[in-house]
């Protein structure tokens, strides 16, 4: 299937005429239409939006309630050419009461009826006048129009056959608000994307509150949210109504409308049902609470037309750098958060080191580079917040056949500008008598592209720090992952504050230093044209003019391999998921044949790393995604790639 784990859903907000029922079904057949030409498959119209929400006493009268059906066989019919599930609102007698509820359709059938839970009867609200709540209800099934046995109440989810991941449950209005809401109970029934018919009215600040609530209530049910409400035509006597409508899915906030807009309204998104499965099955305390839930469902039966994400454009947004927020306010409070996660870990692990030995040092390697560069900064801080000198911090260049004159100039200058101890001491003679002494350079010079004259230098500089203290590792995420890094060389340290911390971020980090300037636009300079120096390991002989050995080059660029970790770890995509995203987000930037070349790059390199990642020491979770061996990430060092590799090959560009 090519439905890649989404679905289209959809929020209408139909324009309202009180009181005039069939009136109101002529904006929402059109709003349907609109719907399911744009291959929307759930759509959710707003609460009592058959007669509008703001008939007060005329909600009991009896020809208002006998149009109200008629209107909803009209909508039935007028949608049963369309493959849209339509949730629509209005008031139905069942046993002698009234209830407020809302009517699954779809293909010319009435699929359920599910009432009101919580009837609001306090301030502006006066609903216990008219209607009952859901406990009063004594049917199962009913009745209507020429539909039979047709299941009603709160204990109804809709399964769609086709998709096991797809069951959908409603609620409404006021049952969100409510301290254990409907939703709740059909989260823990497996539902996975859940709706709410509104009819919320509007004052100052609670359109932010209403936001907050779809989104905290996606987030602790690990669903997605379709939440809509009436419009501004609605009556005005008293109070007024914006026409809010959202669509959220585990805490994020996908889409929403523009409010007090006069016209109808159509929002949709496509929701990823596979991904809320998954991170259900990951999170173990959901499935101690499911296994805890007091309610019962009755379960209906329906099916939809596979969509084809291949031949439409996604109705999503495809961050290409999922570990950077693409809001610069965001961005901001994401690298100070970082920063402050980096410095709290290390600052214990420093407190901890000076009360076993007294010791207040420590020492790393600095290469002039992105990661060296962001560990140093990270020891300043943390050296200023516990009050110990500087010059407790040893930085330590150590030159060797590929250092280029440029990154040596940045490390010695910035150095320097922090004020910490500086020390250069070269690794070239120390390598050339090693590589003699193994028998594997006569004259004691590095061959290019040579695997045991790179590990040499790597371990050399190690063997240099692990001599004179405790030493603060700088190899990030992304290298761990790619295993671009050398075995008890720069892949070990007492102490790594990079460990968490993704190549992409990295980088963002470091210039929000500069930004910020508080170390000195002296600083701040050196630390902008490290940010804008090619990411190199230096490791290949250079005359030292200019960077010849470029990562990216040889492994691929790390924004796609960052995009493929995320999308790995925090989302367990298949292969095929992750090149058909990868193809949205990059299509300005890689081609999918470049996708498709570095994707099996960084499958095989992800495996075949696992045994570095197992003997990797400690360092600070930062985000989501983590690949502590001790905690996030536990995979033998032996699994084989071969079968994401097949399926790899398999995928049609």
């Amino acid at each position: 299937m090519n439905n890649y784990g989404l679905v289209r859903v959809g929020a209408a907000v139909p324009k309202t005429h009180v009181a005039c029922p069939m009136d109101n079904i002529f904006e929402m057949i059109a709003l349907a239409r609109d719907a399911a030409e744009k291959q929307v498959k759930i759509l959710v119209f707003p609460e009592l939006g058959i007669t509008g929400y703001t008939c007060g006493d005329l909600f009991n009268d009896l020809h208002l309630q006998s149009s109200a059906l008629e209107a909803l066989e009209e909508f039935v019919v007028g949608t049963e050419n369309m493959d849209v599930i339509s949730m629509v609102g209005l008031p139905l007698g069942v046993d002698n009461q009234l209830f407020n509820v809302a009517a699954v359709c779809h293909r010319g059938k009435i699929l359920a009826i599910v009432p009101k839970y919580h009837i609001p009867n306090y301030k502006e609200f006066y609903e216990g006048r008219w209607f009952a709540p859901a406990n009063h209800l004594k049917s199962k099934t009913i009745s209507i129009l020429n539909f039979h046995d047709i299941p009603i109440g709160t204990d109804i989810l809709i399964s769609v056959a086709n998709n096991p991941n797809l069951k959908i449950g409603v609620e409404i209005c006021e049952d969100l608000w409510m301290p254990i809401p409907q939703s709740s109970y059909h989260a823990l029934a497996g539902v996975t994307v859940l709706v709410n018919l509104s009819a919320s009215n509007i004052v100052v600040a609670k359109a932010d509150y209403r936001r907050e609530l779809v989104k905290n209530n996606s987030a602790r049910n690990l669903a997605a949210y379709v939440y809509t409400s009436c419009g501004v035509h609605e009556s005005t006597g008293d109070v007024v109504f914006d026409g809010h409508a959202m669509i959220a899915e585990n805490g994020h906030l996908l889409l929403e409308n523009k409010r007090f807009d006069r016209n109808p309204s159509l929002i949709f998104a496509d929701i990823d049902v596979e991904r809320l499965v998954r991170e259900r099955m990951m999170t173990s305390s959901y499935g101690q609470a499911v296994a805890q839930k007091t309610k019962e469902y009755r379960t209906v039966e329906v099916r939809l037309e596979e969509t084809n994400y291949e031949q439409i454009e996604l109705a999503r947004y495809v961050e290409k750098h999922p570990f950077v927020p693409s809001n610069p306010a965001t961005r901001d409070a994401r690298c100070n958060e970082v920063f402050d996660i980096q410095c709290a870990g290390l600052a214990r692990r420093l407190e901890h080191l000076e009360t076993m030995t007294g010791s207040h040092n420590v020492v790393l390697g600095v290469s002039g580079g992105l990661d060296s560069t962001l560990a140093l900064l990270v020891a300043v801080r943390v050296f200023d917040m516990l009050g110990w000198n500087r010059k407790g911090i040893l930085a330590i260049t150590m030159p060797g056949f590929g250092t280029s004159d440029r990154t040596y100039r940045n490390a010695v200058a910035l150095i320097k500008a922090l004020g910490v101890t500086f020390r250069e001491i070269s690794i070239r003679d120390a390598v050339s008598r090693h590589l003699v002494d193994i028998g594997h350079s006569e004259d004691g010079l590095p061959h290019k592209n040579c695997v045991i004259c790179e590990n040499a230098q790597a371990r050399e500089r190690t063997q240099i720090l692990m001599d004179l203290g405790f030493v603060l590792g700088t190899g990030d995420l992304s290298e761990t992952a790619l295993g671009w890094c050398t075995y008890n060389g720069d892949q070990m340290s007492m102490y790594n504050v990079n460990a968490g911390v993704p190549k992409t971020l990295v980088k963002y980090v470091v210039a929000w230093v500069a930004e910020k300037g508080e170390l000195g636009a002296g600083v701040s300079t050196i630390l902008r044209d490290i940010v804008d120096t090619p990411i190199s390991p230096e490791l290949e002989p250079t005359d030292g003019t200019e960077i010849t050995q470029k990562t990216e080059d040889k492994i691929g660029p790390y924004e796609l391999h960052d995009f493929f970790l995320f999308h790995l770890l925090r989302n367990g995509f298949c292969p095929k998921k992750i090149f058909f995203l990868a193809s949205i987000a990059f299509k300005d930037d890689h081609s999918k044949e470049t996708i498709i070349k570095w994707l099996k790059v960084f499958y095989k390199r992800f495996f075949a790393a696992q045994f570095k990642r197992n003997a990797a020491p400690d360092g600070p979770k930062v985000g989501s995604v983590a690949l502590s061996q001790r905690g996030d990430w536990r995979m033998p060092s032996d699994a084989v790639a071969s079968t994401w590799l097949f399926f790899i090959d398999t995928i049609e560009i």
